[in-house]
């Protein structure tokens, strides 16, 4: 049984409510949670705190985007039924928990218990805090589902903007011999061990303030001015709903999953090897003409682009449709793979230009997807929906570095590689983002024999009070 004050029916917003208050939100749960993209941070303090390889350090990585995708997909429908406040408070209570058990691994020297803590009991609240706003912002927002959700999963890319000159701050804080702004430091494991009791501590009282204000619309509330009979007339954007057990049965799930898996695949590619790569495809001999602060600082575009993308292509899937929007996204990113891989080392404006684009459309993949879903199986669970649709990205997370590091293993060493070594794994991404490609074209309206009797989308029974 959940507390009172969690419940579903004390949130429900009272007449007035402004609606631009739910992003505020949602974002202060997904700045939170996309801390988990700043992990490289502290990556080398632990390996020397841990007298181990960065492979085992990075597996704190895999294991939480994996139990992301996971616990999304396991707590979508528990999500749904209870509610957006529940399920904010589950996750900054499995996220805050997540942090102190690692510190807790840290200090002891327990490697095991910053997997389970950060990996585990962490990712479970990765999970549950990504798709905790989905279904609310799409019911608050009928009219722009694809800008509202984008607001929010916007935070998520760009939680590491926050997390990461953050952490190197306050690490720097708690061991004076480390500076962040000198490669050749590194913080002790105590450094990274207050560092996340620090952030448990930040980060459980800005996702309180998140599940606190966050509220859901009134039964047959619409917004002022919209017409649902709109959407109605919009192809591929249903009126009815799908169940979240039905809407797996379904090949537009399956179709959607191939998508969203193929257009992760060949975005987490180029970000898992984005510093090192822009040396490599400008290497002379042994040595880069791109230093290693510019390298840096091509990482950090990159995550600017991947967070604008979130927010401006799925606001523009509003416009176009969400079809075509994946059309670009894995189309262009057909032509522009093989612009990066045929053409790329011969400017660095050429390379980082494409590769900012092509992370721009990873983003946008993740932000519109949920719309995607709520066009086809309506919102009554939406966000079961996409929990489990979010598997995707948990194959994805260990296929494209996969892909991306065996090929780079069989041509040569770190630092001795050259454009020329990667053209393998960039042409097989094309192939990757054909197959995407084809599953999006494949993409029809849900039969109607799979449609919830009884349970039409908030559309029409909101179109009946308006």
């Amino acid at each position: 049984m959940l507390p009172s004050f969690l419940a579903r029916d004390r949130i429900v917003a009272g007449p007035g409510f402004n609606r631009w208050l739910i992003p505020p939100a949602a974002l202060a749960v997904h700045l939170c949670i996309g801390q988990v993209y700043a992990t490289s941070v502290y990556k080398s303090a632990l390996t020397a705190h841990f007298d181990s390889s960065l492979t085992a350090i990075g597996f704190i990585f895999s294991i939480a985007i994996v139990m992301l995708g996971l616990s999304a997909a396991l707590f979508g429908t528990w999500v749904d039924r209870n509610g957006p406040r529940a399920a904010m408070a589950a996750s900054a209570t499995f996220w805050v928990t997540g942090f102190l058990v690692a510190a807790l691994g840290i200090s002891l020297d327990q490697l095991w218990l910053v997997y389970v803590g950060y990996g585990v009991i962490g990712g479970i609240g990765l999970g549950i805090g990504y798709i905790s706003p989905v279904s609310t912002l799409i019911k608050w927002f009928p009219d722009r589902p694809g800008l509202a959700t984008g607001m929010a999963i916007m935070g998520f890319g760009g939680g590491a903007l926050i997390a990461s000159p953050l952490s190197g701050r306050l690490m720097a804080l708690y061991d004076s011999s480390y500076d962040p702004t000198d490669a050749t430091t590194v913080p002790s494991g105590q450094a990274v061990a207050l560092l996340f009791v620090t952030l448990a501590v930040i980060y459980a009282v800005f996702m309180s303030f998140g599940a606190a204000t966050i509220r859901v619309p009134a039964e047959g509330w619409t917004p002022d001015g919209w017409d649902p009979s709109v959407v109605k007339k919009q192809k591929m954007v249903t009126t009815n709903s799908v169940s979240a057990a039905n809407a797996v049965k379904t090949p537009q799930f399956w179709l959607l999953w191939i998508v969203l898996f193929c257009n992760v695949t060949a975005g987490i590619g180029i970000l898992e090897q984005a510093s090192p790569m822009i040396q490599d495809f400008f290497r002379e001999g042994e040595t880069s003409t791109v230093a290693a602060a510019a390298a840096a600082g091509f990482v950090g575009l990159l995550s600017i682009f991947n967070m604008a993308g979130r927010f401006v292509w799925s606001s523009t899937s509003d416009v176009i449709g969400r079809k075509p929007i994946y059309m670009i996204y894995l189309g262009v990113g057909i032509a522009l793979y093989l612009v990066l891989a045929l053409f790329g080392s011969t400017s660095t404006v050429v390379f980082v230009i494409t590769a900012a684009v092509i992370i721009s459309f990873y983003g946008g993949g993740f932000a519109t997807i949920p719309a995607y879903l709520r066009d086809l199986f309506g919102t009554y669970q939406v966000g079961a929906i996409h929990g489990r649709l979010l598997t995707a990205w948990s194959a994805a997370g260990v296929a494209g570095p996969l892909i991306v590091n065996a090929f780079l293993d069989a041509r040569g060493t770190p630092g001795a590689l050259v454009a020329a070594d990667y053209r393998p794994a960039l042409l097989t991404m094309v192939g990757v983002l054909v197959v995407g490609f084809v599953a999006n074209l494949l993409v029809r309206s849900v039969n109607a024999k799979f449609h919830e009797p009884g349970k039409d989308s908030a559309l029409k029974t909101e179109g009946a009070s308006a």
